[in-house]
């Protein structure tokens, strides 16, 4: 899709004048180098989504004359500050994409792997240091991280608006790389989207969208969430969202309130999700105030449906979960080393499958403590029997997927977090002491730390290349499944017991069980 007029106009100054430039369809961009990379931040997808743009679907953005900057990543979206994301106010250009390549050269032709940020469809920063693409890049691949709408910006069903603007964000995202990247050294024709908690959620959904076919060719999902919200779920967290802040869930109620307003109604609510049990069921026990809504239009139905019926059959699917994904949770909740039985029970009763399911995890897992059964239950609902069953849909639909758990466990803070959720970013990016996820490998990393993330590496941009990440593909008689750890093996799938108790679950859009 072409940009509109050109309203932009750019001069270079004696200190921008000799970066790499490239030349998209909306004008000239002048990046930079580093580590032998040419690299590009901060390029506009679509314009800012606000005023008139405000709630709908995103645009493309208009071109500029002469050459544009692309040395700085773009502004965050608005996004909740519950765990102490930070805010700034550099501006509203938030939909932008990032480039990394060994060379903006059209002949080069080289597999492209585009990132999707994860954050409960709430948070999400490009710009951190985790997701920097230097380490894959230089494995020949060009990478592309990108952000999107989020909260209730991004995924709240409001009147008169299109749903699940974040996803159509990643599809304009994945329009701008199938018209661009060539320019970059990058293959059209060979785009793998990968992504990890909300990404790993985005990439299975846009596995399911009509919008999104043909843009991308592979898929990689980390750590899947199970949770897609039915319309009258998604309205009635709208609604309360409104009665926050006096106004009705519609464009031009919510157009009138700023987003930092909003993003204070979005985290009041998700701190209150407790009070809502009766209405709202499971999302309340792991407060998920946001998810991508089954609307039949932009997301016709679940991902678990959509691959069974052949929706991917033509995309290769990497899929996988770590073995310890709540404990992380549990920590952050303050509950690590300290659920109760009553808590167990509660967890086991609200999130297990079928009626008797707290029995029968009871049973299935006889030596369990309380807490172990109250991390499996969370984590088999939220991530490992959703990435799992991606799995099998993709092969009811006669697609091909391979599949992994990582097990090594995280050595930082005393190892007491396991294999936990995330542990897989730092380790398929490279970047083992950046940000975050320093505390969580160990500072400095150890020698098997860079070991395993030059395997999981390898593995990921060799998928990108060829379709094969270098062991089996899973099918349903021998399941196997590559087990990330030191030393790595390719064996069973080893969450038989899990697997069992959820094997008749749907994973349907979350209803909302009574006004």
């Amino acid at each position: 899709m072409a940009a509109t007029a050109s309203s932009e106009s750019f001069e270079s100054g004696p200190e921008f004048e000799s970066g790499p430039e490239v030349r998209t369809e909306a004008g000239v961009l002048r990046g930079g180098r580093e580590a032998g990379l040419a690299v590009f931040r901060g390029i506009p997808y679509a314009e800012p989504p606000v005023g008139p743009l405000r709630f709908a679907a995103p645009r493309p953005a208009r071109g500029w004359d002469g050459v544009r900057p692309a040395v700085a990543y773009g502004p965050p979206p608005p996004q909740s500050g519950v765990l102490g994301a930070s805010q700034d106010d550099a501006g509203d250009g938030w939909l932008t994409v990032n480039v990394w390549t060994p060379e903006p050269d059209p002949a080069s032709g080289l597999p492209v792997m585009v990132w999707i940020p994860g954050g409960g469809y709430a948070m999400g920063d490009a710009a951190l240091p985790e997701y920097d693409g230097a380490h894959l890049a230089g494995s020949g691949v060009v990478v592309v991280t990108l952000n999107y709408r989020l909260g209730v910006e991004g995924f709240a069903r409001i009147d008169g608006a299109p749903a699940n603007r974040g996803l159509l964000d990643q599809v304009a995202a994945l329009r701008w790389v199938r018209d661009n990247i060539r320019a970059f050294g990058g293959d059209p024709d060979r785009v793998t989207v990968f992504g990890q908690s909300a990404g790993g959620g985005s990439v299975a959904a846009l596995l399911a969208m009509p919008r999104a076919a043909g843009l991308f060719h592979r898929a990689v999902a980390q750590s899947v969430p199970g949770t897609f919200f039915s319309p009258e779920l998604a309205a009635d967290i709208a609604a309360d969202i409104g009665a926050e802040l006096g106004v009705r869930p519609t464009v031009p109620g919510l157009s009138a309130v700023t987003p930092a307003r909003l993003l204070a109604a979005g985290d009041a609510i998700f701190a209150g999700t407790a009070r809502r049990r009766e209405r709202w069921g499971q999302i309340t026990h792991r407060p998920i105030p946001f998810a991508p809504v089954v609307d039949g239009d932009v997301l016709p139905e679940t991902p678990w449906r959509a691959l069974a019926g052949g929706a991917a059959r033509d995309v290769a699917l990497l899929v996988g979960h770590t073995r310890d994904e709540h404990r992380l949770f549990s920590l952050i909740d303050g509950v690590l080393g300290q659920v109760t039985r009553e808590q167990a029970e509660t967890a086991l009763r609200v999130l297990a499958p079928g009626a008797d399911g707290a029995h029968r995890y009871r049973e299935a897992f006889p030596a369990a403590t309380d807490e172990e059964l109250y991390e499996l239950v969370n984590g088999d609902w939220l991530f490992r029997m959703p990435s799992l069953h991606l799995a099998d849909a993709q092969l009811a639909g006669g697609g091909r997927a391979h599949l992994y758990e990582l097990t090594w466990p995280a050595p930082g803070l005393g190892g007491v977090l396991g294999a936990c959720h995330g542990l897989d970013v730092p380790l398929v990016f490279g970047n083992l002491g950046s940000g975050q996820t320093a505390a969580l490998i160990g500072d400095p990393p150890s020698p098997e730390a860079e070991e395993l993330s030059a395997l999981v590496r390898g593995a990921w941009t060799a998928f990108a290349a060829h379709g094969d990440p270098g062991w089996p593909a899973y099918d349903t008689g021998h399941r196997l499944a590559r087990l990330f750890d030191t030393p790595s093996t390719v064996a069973a799938y080893p969450e038989e017991t899990s697997r069992l108790l959820w094997r008749d679950h749907a994973f349907p859009a979350l209803p909302l069980l009574t006004r």
